[in-house]
């Protein structure tokens, strides 16, 4: 078994540790009515969008995503919370030291040894959801069962819904799809882009990730018989008959969409072994990114 797969197998555990850590942190993870700002790169960039979206129309307070290497600064926040799976990646650290003395940060981070430690202001330690892989499975999903269940919103039911997602067949000819397609609404969006993400760095797919009422206007013209359109949460009246007729496999999404998230995990690894594919070294990439300073 490669290390991603242990370690998206590990994911509900991992969840309910999470939600069971997060009345823990209060404040750190941002107060009702602040304005919030979550930043992070790659995986995180995108976890970041799902946890803004889903604070700001529950009604918590304005909260808006960033790249790390794209923040504002001189846009005012209450808070900025990083999430760095390995606390060395340059362009949030540099953004953390940029933050410093002027807006309370904190960071989520799997590994205590790092920079990160001393980098933010408060620190949350995930560790028991690090992981070997380069790839990131549960470490994600695990920092935004946390951030879920600090604003109340996580419930049990996610993690029975992963186990479902780890046990049940993938949907049949799903895999020998030659192009896929993962679509979003509001808080789900970022997930449905983290899921082009994982099946472009571990088994190297045509991927893409769109709004799904975005889709209609050019994308779907890509479905075709042979491709695949996978529908995070309720899709929109019609969408779904419009892609069938394409002759495209429509997945719809029945499971809770951060357990939709596991299935796709689960189909990165299984494109990755079809094709040979080493899903723990992925081409060009590395744990973390940290550039040289100038």
């Amino acid at each position: 078994m490669s290390h991603i797969e242990a370690e998206l197998n590990s994911q509900p555990d991992c969840w309910e540790r999470a939600a069971e850590a997060a009345a823990g942190h209060g404040q750190a993870l941002g107060a009702p009515g602040e304005r919030v700002a979550l930043v992070g790169c790659g995986t995180s960039y995108f976890m970041a969008q799902s946890v803004a979206a889903l604070r700001e129309s529950a009604g918590l307070g304005e909260t808006d995503a960033y790249a790390a290497s794209e923040y504002p600064v001189g846009r005012t926040y209450d808070r900025v919370i990083a999430l760095t799976r390995s606390g060395t990646t340059t362009e949030v650290l540099e953004l953390l030291a940029r933050l410093r003395g002027s807006t309370r940060t904190t960071a989520i981070t799997a590994d205590p040894h790092t920079p990160v430690m001393t980098a933010a202001d408060d620190v949350v330690v995930l560790d028991f959801a690090d992981e070997e892989s380069v790839v990131q499975t549960r470490f994600a999903t695990t920092a935004f069962t946390l951030l879920r269940a600090h604003l109340g919103l996580h419930t049990p039911q996610a993690v029975a819904d992963a186990r479902v997602a780890l046990a049940e067949p993938l949907p049949e000819g799903l895999v020998e799809s030659t192009q896929f397609s993962f679509l979003g609404q509001g808080w789900t969006n970022g997930l449905a882009q983290e899921a082009a993400l994982k099946m472009r760095e571990a088994s190297l797919s045509w991927t893409e990730a769109y709004p799904a009422m975005e889709y209609r206007h050019g994308p779907i013209s890509i479905s075709t018989t042979g491709t695949a359109t996978w529908m995070f949460g309720a899709a929109p009246e019609g969408l779904a008959e419009q892609v069938r007729a394409t002759g495209a496999l429509w997945i719809e999404g029945t499971l809770d969409p951060l357990a939709e998230l596991v299935r796709a995990q689960r189909l990165a690894v299984a494109v990755a072994a079809a094709r040979g594919l080493d899903p723990d070294r992925p081409r060009h990439l590395t744990r973390s990114v940290v550039l040289a300073s100038a």
